[in-house]
């Protein structure tokens, strides 16, 4: 279902019913110095929306749900720094085979490949694990430096960008989740991960805030 976005007219309406309700539809017509019968559409999709109830003999009342434009901009000011986790990180000289018991051992769907300074080289998934290790090869001679994907193939956010746009990356890339960066002059520095089960968290904390 597409979100209802409220007129100008339809927030006045909201915001004289929480200072006034309860407060009867004549009485908001006439604050706004309009008739009943040019009010009745913008209540009737304010209370079917939720934003408003009504009592017969009383009036309408405030519901206590945020506008549209409120949970959007409470939404965008969820930051990546806010709940980021810590990445597991391999060094780019590890074998195949050690990283992908590494990646059991951690219980997670994705590697970053570090040099020594914790400069980002590289990702590995498990799509990428397993396709090498499928066939002959030996897994203990192969370093994780020639399968990871590399720059500018990498996808990636940093700490103060909005979960929204972490979020959309993921979607768009189709990736289990995206390494959080501090970018030097000489590289990127990773300081975090953002994944979906850390987005997911977040929109419940935020629905949660905010009783929606």
């Amino acid at each position: 279902m597409s979100p209802i976005e409220l007129n100008k007219r339809q927030d006045t309406i909201l915001q004289i019913v929480k200072e006034n309700g309860p407060i009867t539809g004549e009485q908001i017509a006439e604050r706004l110095n309009l008739t009943r019968a040019t009010l009745r559409p913008d209540l009737a999709i304010l209370t079917m929306a939720g934003f408003l109830d009504a009592r017969p003999r009383v009036g309408y009342f405030y519901s206590g749900k945020k506008t549209m434009a409120s949970v959007t901009e409470s939404m965008m000011n969820l930051k990546v720094k806010d709940f980021q986790s810590v990445p597991v990180v391999v060094s780019e000289n590890m074998m195949v085979y050690d990283a992908i018991v590494h990646m059991f051992l951690e219980d997670v769907g994705t590697l970053f490949v570090v040099d020594h300074r914790s400069f980002l080289q590289g990702v590995l998934s498990r799509k990428d694990l397993l396709r090498t290790s499928i066939g002959t090869q030996n897994l203990n001679q192969i370093p994780v430096h020639i399968i990871m994907t590399r720059m500018p193939n990498i996808v990636f956010c940093k700490k103060t960008d909005s979960l929204i746009v972490a979020a959309k990356k993921l979607i768009e890339r189709q990736v289990d989740s995206l390494p959080v960066v501090n970018e030097k002059e000489d590289g990127f520095e990773i300081v975090g991960r953002i994944t979906k089960t850390n987005i997911t968290k977040a929109f419940i904390s935020l629905a949660e805030t905010h009783d929606l």
